[in-house]
Order: C-alpha cells, then structure tokens, then sequence
C-alpha cells in the first residue's frame, strides 16, 4: 500500500518541512505583533449642541467651516431646555481634525461602529429613572474631499428606542449618573472621507416621548473603526496565502486521483476544508477600495461561519477516522458521523441566523440593533453564550476522542515487538509522527476556540458591558490566521497520497505469521483495506477484530 507523504517521507525532508512551516508561523506572529497596528481604535467625540429654532428636521447641522450652528455653549437653564428641547441638536462632525490637521477616513478602514453615552446632571426635581426608554432621531450624512463645505449628502435616518440604563450610589445636587453606553448605528463600509451626524431627542407629552431623562447636558460618540494600517497587513496576508492554498488543493485533489481507487472520506473532507480555506482567504476586502460595498460584513461572517463549519467537522472525521469502529461497514462514510456533526451545523446555523437577522437588517436601517430591547439583549446574550460554551464543549468532545485514538494505537502497539525490525520501525515511526499531528491538531484548536470567543467577547463589549476590556491584538489576528493556514497547508502535504511503496523489495518475504497479522480477515475487509487512505488507519482499525 502507497500509504500518505507523511508515513514515508525521510526524516530530513520532514524536519525541513516542520522547521519552515515553523518560520512562517513564528513570522505571522511577528509581523502582527511588531509591523501591525491595533486591529481597531476608539475615538471619543463630544457633541456640539445647536439650537434649530425653526425645529426643521430636513436641515444639516455642521460645526467645522463655515459652519450652520448655532451653538448653545452653556446649558439652557430648566425654563428654556423644556421650551427648546425638541430645538436642540447634538451635532457630531467625524473624524476629528488632528494637530490642526484635518482628517478624513479612508476606505482602508472598512467600517465604522457608533455607540453613545449622555451625560445626565442629578437634580432633585428632574430625578431621572434607573431604566429608561430613550427616543432618539438620528440622521448620518456624507461628503468627499473637494466637496463644498455644506454640501453633505443623506445616508441614512431613523427614530430609534434604546434602553438606558443610569445608577448613582449617592445622589448629590449637579453630579452625574453613570449611565450605560447605547449602540447606535454601524456601517459595513467607510467610503467617503467624512460623515456628520445629527441626534435629537425629541420630546412629546402626549406619548410620554423623553419625558423621564432628567438633564441632558451632554452626550459623547465613541466612533470605533478598523484601523488601515492593520487592513493593510491583513490582506497582504490574504494574498500571500490565497495563491498558495488554492496550488496546494489542486495538487493534493490531482494526487489522489492518480490512484485506482476511489477518494475516502477523509481525503474529500481535507477538499472541503481546503476549498472553505480558499474562500476565507479570497481578498475580496480589495474591491470595496473602488466600489462601496455594505455588505463586506456580513459576507466575512459568512465566510467564517463556513470555514469554522468546515474545520470543526474534519477535526471530528480526522480523530473518528483513526478510531476502531467494531461495524467496519459503517467506516468511511459520513453518516456515520451525522451525531457529530448535527451539532457543529446547529451551532454554526444559530450564528448566522442571529448575525443576519442584526447586520442584514443594518443594510437597509444601519442604526437597528438587536439590543434595543431587554429581549433582544437576552436572546442575543443567549446566542452569543450558548455559543461559547458549545465551542468549549467541542473542545472537550474532541480532547476525548483524540484520548481514544491515543488509546486504540496504545493497544495496537503491543504487537510491534513480534514484528521484524523493519516493520516494527516502519510503525513505531508512523505512530509517534501520527501523534505529533495530533498534538498539533489540538493546539490549533485550542488556539481557534479562544478566539473565536474572545472574538465575539471583544465585538460585544460596546454593546453588553461597557467595563469589560480585552487587549485582542493583531499578533493573535495575525498568528491565528497565519496558523490556519500553515496547518491546512501542511495537512494537504503529509496527508497526499506517496508514490513510494512499502514494503521494500528486500522486505518482501517476511514470515507468515507476520503476513497474518497484517492481511485482511475477509474479502470484504480486503476491499475495504485498500481504501484506507493511510497505513495508519488500517493499523488501528486492525484491532477492532482481535
């Protein structure tokens, strides 16, 4: 039996091939930790309040240039802030100018993500509720470099409800509530220079419409984009790895069907996987430099729930493939596996539900949340948990299985020293490179599982708990994705069909009772033997009938 590159390939090539994938993995840890920026940055704006006395709610209000505000410096007093509070509008004008230097977005930086918070002033006559249904009226506008100063085209508007939430431990005359941070809009791309914002909180009477909040004195924009520099390096990575794993698939599928006999299951989920792989690492990020494309989100969630579908599901197959199965006809087929992997498919299915169901919405209203309301905080909540312990459960399931497979060939092991030294050294040299794989198998999913949550903790964290902070580097970006690479791409290698046969010439006659602990039990298991797709399987499947 030919067996796979990773059974009979030299030592020395071996040890080449891990110390050069070794090198590139150190280097995408490097070149995020020391060339890339922070994946994203934060900026905090504070609005500038003008005064709209003709209330019109079609007019743009704009603060740099020659400007169409008329701004309240100091807060109106209560008499005046009831008599104008649906004339007020809090004015933000991004990005910021720098140093004197004025900034502009660029299209490198993807998306933009705008979440709130008000300053509330504690007054005893205007005591403001701990929950509080906030109204808001808020319109994105959009201009380019070269444009007139005034001419600011619509984006987009709506009237929004948030739940805010405000807590004071003392309550003292003047001083403020610590109130929660309020999601207001995201973009799913950054294709014009600059964008200004207007919010009003509208008040009405008759619908009980902003009438709780107390004392607004100010309110604050945390403008959260990716930074371009990062962008950059991300899709150099892109486009580095989309050639090379697209060239390896086509290798790996061209190999084994030079064989005469048909692929096995593994070798078509190593094709899944490697296909998922080149979706993910296609750069299709490029276009929106020339073209606004909205929906650059959503289609990266996308292409990552494929690619996590994908991988979790060969791990699955990978680890049940080396196992000893006692109803052998069952082997090589995937419904033997339909337990398992319902369960990733169920997963990977709620995410995407519950992503479409937010940033799809966000392609036509980009200032819909699903955690506007306590229930869609807590379905959301829901999914994002159930989500994370199901990625650690998997983790747990697959440590187990991988225990086995340690175990079945642990039994089987036993049988080396009856053998000849050339095959006994032969197996004993498959198993402890087979168990190298393994190792390295779960160190890529361990390193996969924390980031996929610290992925949706970090994404999260603007939107359920302003207090949590976690410092998700571009090196973890970097190495991680660097990491899927190489492991596929070396998975694609060693897991190819060989074209040398073993045994050797010179081991062809070796004793009989040796040839009758190797040779197939049945007509049917023969078949079935030259199927394996590596000595290995066939090795530990061997004890499943002894």
């Amino acid at each position: 039996m030919p067996g796979v590159i990773i059974e009979n390939l030299s030592g020395k090539k071996l040890s080449v091939l891990i110390a050069g994938l070794v090198v590139c993995q150190v280097a995408c840890f490097l070149i995020g930790g020391f060339v890339a920026p922070n994946p994203s940055s934060a900026d905090n704006v504070l609005a500038t309040k003008c005064l709209d006395p003709g209330n019109n709610s079609e007019a743009w209000f704009y603060v740099r240039g020659k400007g169409s505000c008329h701004r309240i410096d100091d807060y109106l007093d209560e008499e005046h802030r009831l008599n104008y509070a649906n004339k007020i509008v809090f004015v933000f004008q991004i990005p910021l100018p720098r140093d004197n230097v004025i900034l502009d977005y660029s299209r490198w930086q993807q998306n933009l993500i705008g979440v709130i918070q008000l300053e509330v002033a504690y007054h005893s006559e205007a005591e403001m509720a701990l929950s509080t249904v906030l109204t808001l009226d808020a319109k994105i506008a959009y201009r380019n470099e070269g444009d007139p100063e005034d001419d600011w085209k619509y984006y987009a508007s709506s009237l929004e409800e948030r739940i805010v939430e405000c807590s004071m431990e003392v309550k003292k005359e003047g001083d403020h509530y610590n109130c929660s941070i309020i999601p207001l809009f995201e973009l799913g791309s950054l294709h014009h220079d600059y964008y200004l914002l207007n919010v009003r909180l509208p008040v009405d009477n008759d619908l009980n419409m902003n009438t709780n909040l107390g004392q607004v004195e100010d309110m604050w924009l945390v403008a959260i984009n990716q930074n371009g520099g990062f962008t950059k390096i991300w899709l150099s990575l892109k486009t580095l790895f989309f050639p090379c794993i697209i060239a390896i698939v086509i290798w790996f599928w061209k190999r084994v069907h030079q064989l005469s006999r048909t692929p096995v299951l593994l070798e078509y989920m190593l094709l899944a996987l490697g296909c998922a792989l080149i979706f993910l690492n296609t750069p299709f990020e490029l276009i929106t430099l020339f073209y606004d494309f909205p929906f650059m989100i959503l289609l990266a969630d996308i292409r990552q729930g494929v690619f996590y579908a994908a991988l979790l599901s060969f791990w699955l197959v990978f680890a049940g493939e080396h196992l000893m199965i006692q109803d052998n006809e069952q082997r090589n087929q995937l419904r033997t596996y339909w337990k398992h992997l319902s369960g990733v498919f169920t997963g990977c299915l709620s995410l995407f539900i519950f992503d479409l169901c937010e940033r799809g919405t966000q392609l036509v209203n980009p200032f819909y949340s699903i955690w506007v309301t306590n229930i869609g905080t807590n379905v959301a909540l829901t999914f994002i948990t159930v989500a994370m312990v199901s990625a650690g459960v998997y983790f747990v399931f697959l440590c187990y299985m991988i225990w086995q497979v340690f175990g079945n060939i642990s039994v089987k092991r036993q049988a080396l020293p009856s053998m000849s030294n050339v095959r006994r050294l032969h197996y004993e040299g498959i198993i402890y490179r087979f168990k190298f794989l393994m190792l390295v198998t779960l160190l890529c999913a361990a390193m996969t599982i924390i980031g996929f949550i610290l992925g949706q903790a970090s994404e999260g964290r603007w939107k359920w708990d302003e207090d949590l902070h976690l410092d998700y580097t571009s090196a973890f970006f970097t190495g991680v994705y660097g990491m899927w690479n190489i492991y596929i791409f070396a998975l694609m290698v060693l897991y190819a069909p060989s074209h040398k046969q073993w045994p050797s010439e010179m081991d062809i006659n070796i004793a009989t009772t040796e040839e009758i602990e190797f040779s197939p039990l049945s007509h049917s298991n023969m078949h079935d033997g030259a199927n394996e797709i590596s000595a290995l399987t066939s090795f530990a499947r061997k004890a499943a009938f002894d």
